[in-house]
Parts: C-alpha cells; sequence; structure tokens
C-alpha cells in the first residue's frame, strides 16, 4: 500500500520506518526543509535503539523517501497518517494547531486525487483529545467546499502505544491494534497496513468509534502512571515501617490481577507522553463536569516524587533552613540525565529538578548519561560539568547519584566508582542495587523502599 506520514518526529519517524520495513510504500512530510534534507541521507533528528539502521535500509530499497511536501505523495496514497506534535497548552489541553494545520494542507490537496479514487484514509496517529476526529473532518471538508471540490475521505483515529527506547519492537509487533471508524472500508484499509504486525506478535485488533478510540490512548497511559504513583507510595511507607519494596512489588504483581509491569518504584515518570496526557485528560473531565480525583492525586504524587532523591541527600547531609548553600564545597556525581533509558529525551526528567536543586543548596554537579547530555548541555550550558565516562564523573565527588537505570551503570565497576569517590556514599534513585551487597562492599547506600543498612 501508499503511505504518507506527515510529522518526522518520533512517531512519525518510527511509523514510516516500520510500514516500510512491512512493504508499505511511504512517503514522510516535514515542513522542516533541514530535517528533511538530513532525513535523505539517513540522519534522524530522535535517538531511538535501531531506527538508524531501518531507515537506512528502506532510503537505499526505495520503499522509504522523505519530502517537504504531501502534495507529492497524495495523489495515490491509501492511507495519510498526521503524526505531528500536540503540545501543552498553558491551560493542560492539547495544543491542535499543528493537527488543524495538517488537515487542511490535506483538504487543499485532496483535489489533486483522481475523481473516482477511493476515499483517502486520513489518520489521526497523535495523541489527540477526545473529539479530535470530527475536528479535523470538518477542517478537510472545509478547503474542498472553499474549491468546489469534492473526493472521498475518512478520518479514522489509530493512537500510537510507543515506549521510547523500544518504539520498534512496539510498533513491528503490538501487543494490540486500536483503529476507531465509522465504515468497513476504512477498517480494511487499516488491517491491510497493520496485517504483517499483528501476524508477527499475534496481537489484538480493537474496532471502535474514533472518540472511544481517543480516549483509550488517554486511559492506558493515565493508568500506567497511576500505577507508577501508587508504587512510588507504597516504598514511602515501606521505609517507614521497615519493609522492603522488592518483597511487596512481586508478591503483588503475582496476582494475575494485577502483573508485575510498571511496580518499578523510581523518581515520577517523566517524557513527553504521561505528564502531558494526565493534564489533557484532566482538562477534559473539566470540560465535561467530571472531576478525576484519582488522576489529580497521581499528578500531585509524581510532583512530590521527583524530589525525593534530593530529600534523601538532605537528610543524610543534615540539611537545615536558615543556610543560604548549606551544600557549598560537596561535588555530586549523577549518572543519568535521560528520564528513562535508551533514549535522550530529558522531557520533565527528574534529572532536571534534582540538578536545579544542589545547585540551589550550593553543590556542584558532574554528570553523565550515554545519550542525553547534548540536550542537557544545551538547557544547562555550563553550569555543571560533563563527564565522557561514569567513573570519570566520581572523581573527586562526595556520594554518587542514579537517576537513569542505563544497563551500563549496573554493570558498573563499582570498586572503581568508590575508590574514585571522596566517601563510598550512593543514593540510587532506581534501585539498581541490593542494600546487602552495597553494605557489604563498604558502601552507605540509599535506596528507595529498602531500609538502609
Amino acid at each position: 500500500m501508499r503511505v504518507l506520514v506527515v510529522g518526522s518526529g518520533y512517531v512519525g519517524l518510527v511509523a514510516a520506518a516500520c510500514f516500510a520495513e512491512a512493504g508499505h510504500r511511504v512517503l514522510g512530510v516535514d515542513v522542516d526543509a533541514d530535517k528533511i534534507a538530513k532525513l535523505r541521507q539517513g540522519v534522524s533528528p530522535i535517538f531511538e535503539p535501531g531506527l538508524d539502521g531501518l531507515l537506512a535500509k528502506h532510503l537505499a530499497s526505495g520503499q522509504l523517501a522523505f519530502s517537504t511536501g504531501l502534495e507529492e505523495g497524495i495523489a495515490d496514497a491509501d492511507a495519510a497518517f498526521i503524526c505531528v506534535g500536540t503540545p501543552m497548552g498553558e491551560d493542560g489541553s492539547a495544543d491542535l494547531r499543528f493537527i488543524l494545520q495538517v488537515a487542511a494542507d490535506l483538504g487543499r490537496a485532496l483535489p489533486l486525487r483522481p475523481p473516482g479514487a477511493r476515499p483517502l484514509i486520513v489518520v489521526d496517529k497523535s495523541t489527540v483529545p477526545v473529539g479530535t476526529a470530527a475536528r479535523v473532518r470538518q477542517a478537510i471538508q472545509a478547503e474542498l467546499e472553499a474549491a468546489g471540490q469534492d473526493r472521498p475521505f475518512e478520518v479514522v483515529s489509530n493512537p500510537e502505544f510507543l515506549r521510547e527506547g523500544s518504539a520498534l519492537e512496539d510498533f513491528l509487533r503490538p501487543d494490540r491494534v486500536v483503529v476507531g471508524c465509522h465504515t468497513d472500508f476504512a477498517e480494511a484499509v487499516m488491517k491491510a497496513l497493520y496485517a504483517p504486525f499483528l501476524e508477527a506478535s499475534k496481537g489484538k485488533w480493537f474496532r471502535m468509534d474514533p472518540a472511544s478510540a481517543e480516549l483509550t490512548k488517554y486511559a492506558a497511559n493515565a493508568m500506567l502512571a497511576l500505577r507508577i504513583s501508587f508504587i512510588n507510595e507504597i516504598a514511602a511507607l515501606s521505609e517507614e515501617v521497615g519493609a522492603d519494596v522488592d518483597f511487596v512489588k512481586a508478591a503483588i504483581g503475582a496476582d494475575h490481577r494485577i502483573g508485575p509491569a510498571f511496580l518499578n518504584p523510581g523518581p515520577g515518570f517523566g517524557g513527553s507522553c504521561f505528564p502531558k496526557d494526565l493534564q489533557a485528560l484532566l482538562k477534559t473531565g473539566r470540560e465535561h463536569g467530571i472531576s478525576l480525583k484519582t488522576l489529580t492525586a497521581t499528578v500531585e504524587a509524581n510532583r512530590h516524587q521527583k524530589m525525593v532523591l534530593l530529600r534523601k541527600i538532605k537528610a543524610h547531609y543534615g540539611v537545615q533552613g536558615g543556610d543560604p548553600a548549606p551544600l557549598a564545597g560537596k561535588r555530586f556525581a549523577l549518572w543519568g540525565l535521560a528520564f528513562k533509558a535508551h533514549t535522550d529525551d530529558i522531557r520533565e526528567a527528574m534529572s532536571l529538578e534534582l540538578i536545579e536543586g544542589l545547585l540551589a543548596l550550593g553543590a556542584t554537579v558532574a554528570a553523565h548519561d550515554f545519550e542525553a547530555m547534548p540536550a542537557i548541555r544545551a538547557r544547562l550550558g555550563d553550569r555543571i560539568t560533563y563527564a565522557a565516562e561514569p567513573l570519570q564523573a566520581c572523581e573527586g565527588a562526595d556520594a554518587l547519584l542514579v537517576a537513569t537505570e542505563w544497563p551500563e551503570y549496573r554493570n558498573a565497576d563499582l570498586a572503581a566508582a568508590g575508590a574514585a569517590l571522596k566517601s563510598k556514599v550512593m543514593f540510587d534513585g532506581r534501585n539498581l542495587f541490593r542494600p546487602e551487597a552495597m553494605k557489604a562492599a563498604g558502601w552507605t547506600y540509599h535506596s528507595l523502599g529498602r531500609r538502609t543498612l
């Protein structure tokens, strides 16, 4: 099939590369000419494991091409995926300007399709609030009517469920595909597009109305965010009552009604999806007179959790009010800057608030991350120092902080790290190590939901 993918950000690039991998002919479209020029050379603007290789493969095969204009591929396209950003507005709502602009562009380009052509399936792939499919349809129809033209099309909601760091696997082997549409024809086109992926994964197919599909995406992310905040609060309680959250999460996760996923204590959720999507869902609730109290508490719990390591640091060093720089002269090694491993995304990352908190207390920070240091450097400049290797960050530092769960940190030479530090003190925001082993190795070890031995 022939596919247009409008938007070459995270979702758009992954979708374009994966549809090409499935044998479809794909044209990726973006208004950023510099980005398109680099993509034509196989240079991706984002980091995602495996993406560069897939782009190079299908640029060479001819299955994938890039353009600054959707007019190039509209005439014979079977589907056009809208994959542009929906940033959060000041009131928490999703900003649909870019979505509706693409819809208008599609409406103006539709007359390039020959009379009698099959309906174009316009797919909302971006995360959008309930009612967006109807607004996209209106925007397209308005352009057709203004031009005195009539071409058939249908707007479909097809939310993405991609995890940064494993997005290719999620797209190529989905556990489910959700499609909100009104006609059997639209469903047939979508099934043809996704058939190779569902055959590989034995995933489930869900057809529903567009509004239900739009709400499904927000509800899924809200549930995952709620689980994260829940286990973080159980971890905090575990510390106070002398329990070990690792035992607790393993036992409750063994219940088939609960399961083990998203029950790992940490510094709260971040990234581009959960924070934004929860605010958008809360905004939708307010607009319809529904107070989503559980989600309100989840957002507040996450805000509190992002400061968990800073609170532990202040307690360890006896920081009290009144001293304007109580940690002056202290240097901290920080392992991890991205909001999670296997990505360079620092949006809503705990590391940002941790760094700001330490600097405000008079401390200095030497940071390392395997992918996110350019993004942090662009944001913070020379306010912190940057280490080329994890052990380099430890040299002369008073303590080691772990903020991102990169596997390389879990497998690091802790004896060498301890030798590089002034004192063997670690604040582990990801529970990468066991307290008993750390104590035996001579560390003062602070983690989440376990006793400090």
